[in-house]
């Protein structure tokens, strides 16, 4: 009797399952592993690309410009093949553009190699690639080793 005493006083109703899964823990993994996938990019430094070395390349035309980048900002200019003339170093990336305008106006249908170091910032041969095509390069591309 007195459990029937019991489950009256309960109001009659008798313990019922829950059939839902608990999400809450496994919202406490996604969130830790969404602050991990943030912080790991950020341990990489974006503006040094280790550029890759190709085993075939094509044969660079005769005659072009070369414009030389090394990683310490050293930047240099000239033209490599039959009108070969020694390079020319730039103190920065304005004067280059200046020579690299007076070369484009003797020779307009020379392209532009531009030579990178691999521990060169991929932004600095960007720049030179947008500054070459905003003087009417059309022929603009990266030399490899």
């Amino acid at each position: 009797m007195a459990s029937s005493f019991s489950s009256s006083m309960r109001g009659g109703r008798g313990r019922k399952l829950k059939s839902e899964i608990n999400v809450v823990p496994y919202i406490d993994v996604m969130l830790v592993l969404l602050i991990i996938f943030m912080v790991m990019p950020s341990a990489n430094d974006p503006s040094v690309v280790d550029l890759p070395r190709a085993e075939k390349s094509t044969k660079p035309p005769s005659d072009f410009v070369q414009i030389v980048l090394k990683p310490n900002g050293a930047l240099s200019i000239g033209i490599k093949g039959k009108d070969e003339d020694a390079p020319e170093t730039a103190p920065n990336r304005d004067a280059l553009v200046r020579k690299l305008r007076a070369i484009h106006e003797q020779h307009p249908d020379y392209p532009v190699l531009i030579a990178g170091d691999k521990d060169s910032k991929y932004d600095d041969v960007i720049q030179l690639i947008s500054e070459a095509k905003k003087l009417g390069i059309t022929r603009v591309g990266l030399s490899t080793k």
